[in-house]
């Protein structure tokens, strides 16, 4: 049991890489305000970006985890996930990159003509 009782934490690795790329960018972005620096400002919303990007190339790759729980023998931070390659169910990053079960059927309406689609009206009675 660890320090934290037996709760799963989510230490990953690409939790650790991307959180420590995101708070090296905001720290570029802080300095680069602070200086009044634009390349300073672009260079740290840029390593923010990247770190995003990280994250989730090494979540695809394995280095994630799922939402929920994990198994006891899964949660050290430098286990792989197994199922990350078929991807993981309700997960945006996994959808994004066309994994995660089986894609929404496409509704693809029927081509009706114009005539039959619209019905005839009536004309209007004229008020006089």
């Amino acid at each position: 049991m660890s320090m934290h009782g037996d709760h799963d934490m989510g230490h990953t690795v690409a939790g650790w890489t991307g959180t420590c790329a995101a708070v090296l960018g905001s720290a570029v972005t802080g300095v680069g305000l602070a200086a009044d620096s634009t390349g300073g400002l672009v260079a740290g919303g840029a390593v923010v970006v990247l770190a995003a990007l990280a994250t989730w190339v090494l979540h695809l790759a394995g280095w994630g985890k799922p939402s929920g729980t994990r198994p006891v023998a899964e949660r050290p931070w430098r286990v792989r996930d197994t199922a990350a390659r078929g991807g993981h169910p309700d997960c945006l990053g996994c959808r994004l990159a066309g994994r995660g079960g089986a894609a929404a059927p496409v509704v693809v309406p029927a081509l009706v003509p114009a005539a039959a689609a619209a019905p005839e009206r009536a004309p209007a009675p004229q008020r006089s």
